[in-house]
C-alpha cells in the first residue's frame, strides 16, 4: 500500500517548529499538529523532529509526513499498520481481547491503544468501530475521533470495501465454493444460532472458497456479505465442517492451541479523507504447517 503524500516547506525566517507548522497547516488544530510533531511525522532537513521548539533558520527544509506514522510498532499482542488523526489499524494475535470485559479490562487492545494515542496528547481517545472475537486474529480499525466513529458506524456497509478471513475448518470440504445464508440470533447463555427460517433473527450471508484441503481440515477464504456476531463460526459448524479449536459451534479437537480463524484483509473507504484502504496480512503458520 502506498504511503500518503509528504509536504515540503522552505523556512525563509528564524524561529520555532511549532509555530511554523502552525501557520503552515491553519485548517488543524493546535492539538492536531501537536500529534503529528509527537508522531514523528515531521523532519527538519531529513532528520526528525518531535521537540516543539526546535529552531528554524533561513533555507531549513520541513517535511511533514502523512499517513502511517506509527506503522509497524508492536505492543502486547498487536501490532500497529496504520495510524493517522482519524483512525488506528492493527494486526491482533489470537487470545488478545478486543475490549474490556468482567473479568479482564487491562490486557486489551482498547486499553492498549488508548494508553498509545494518550502519550502523544492527554486528551486523546479511541473508540470502538467493529470487534474481533477473542481468539481472532487479524485486522481490526478504531476511530480516533467522535466524528470518524459516527462515519464509519452510520455506514459501516458502504465504507468497508472488503472483509477476507481465512478459515481453518475440520475435513475435507467436498464444494470448492459455496454461500451460507440463514438467520441468527443469540440465546440467554450468548450462543448464536441459526435458522433457515427468514425473519427468524439477523439475515446473515457468507461466501466461501477452498484454498487448500486434505482428508482431515481445509483452508477456506471467507467473504462476509453481512456482519454477523460469530457468523463464520455458526455458518461453518451449518456446513459440516466447524472451524479447528471451537468448541463452543462443534469442534471436537484443537490441533493448533488457537481457534482457527483469521482476519485476513480489511479495505474500506476513509471516512474523513475518503482515500481506499487496504490492509492485508499473512495466514498464520499454524494454518499453513497442517498442509505440509
Amino acid at each position: 500500500m502506498k504511503k500518503e503524500k509528504t509536504r515540503e516547506f522552505m523556512v525563509e525566517e528564524q524561529g520555532e517548529l511549532l509555530g511554523f507548522l502552525l501557520d503552515r497547516l491553519s485548517n488543524r488544530s493546535r492539538n492536531s499538529v501537536k500529534g503529528i510533531m509527537t508522531r514523528g511525522q515531521v523532519s527538519v532537513n531529513g532528520q526528525a523532529v518531535t521537540k516543539h521548539n526546535h529552531p528554524l533558520r533561513p533555507g531549513d527544509r520541513v517535511t511533514i509526513h502523512f499517513g502511517m506514522v506509527s506503522a509497524g510498532k508492536k505492543l502486547n499482542g498487536l501490532q500497529i499498520l496504520h495510524e493517522d488523526d482519524d483512525i488506528i489499524v492493527i494486526n491482533k494475535e489470537a487470545g488478545l481481547l478486543s475490549i474490556a470485559t468482567a473479568k479482564e479490562r487491562d490486557l486489551t487492545a482498547y486499553k492498549q491503544l488508548m494508553d498509545h494515542v494518550r502519550s502523544q496528547n492527554a486528551r486523546n481517545r479511541i473508540f470502538i468501530v467493529h470487534r474481533l472475537d477473542r481468539d481472532t486474529s487479524g485486522v481490526m480499525m478504531f476511530a480516533k475521533n467522535e466524528k470518524a466513529k459516527r462515519l464509519l458506524q452510520s455506514a459501516w456497509q458502504e465504507a468497508v470495501l472488503e472483509r477476507t478471513y481465512i478459515a481453518l475448518v475440520a475435513g475435507r470440504v467436498e464444494q470448492t465454493k459455496g454461500t451460507m445464508t440463514s438467520w441468527l440470533k443469540e440465546t440467554k447463555t450468548y450462543i448464536m444460532v441459526s435458522s433457515k427460517r427468514p425473519g427468524s433473527g439477523q439475515k446473515a450471508v457468507t461466501h466461501y472458497s477452498v484454498l487448500k484441503s486434505n482428508r482431515a481440515f481445509s483452508l477456506l477464504e471467507v467473504h462476509l456479505e453481512t456482519g454477523r456476531k460469530n457468523q463464520i463460526r455458526v455458518h461453518m459448524q451449518d456446513l459440516g465442517h466447524p472451524i479447528v479449536g471451537d468448541k463452543k459451534y462443534g469442534s471436537k479437537k484443537n490441533v493448533i492451541g488457537r481457534l482457527g480463524l483469521h482476519a485476513q484483509v480489511l479495505a474500506f473507504k476513509h471516512p474523513i479523507t475518503g482515500k481506499h484502504l487496504r490492509f492485508e496480512t499473512t495466514i498464520p503458520d499454524k494454518f499453513l504447517q497442517l498442509f505440509g
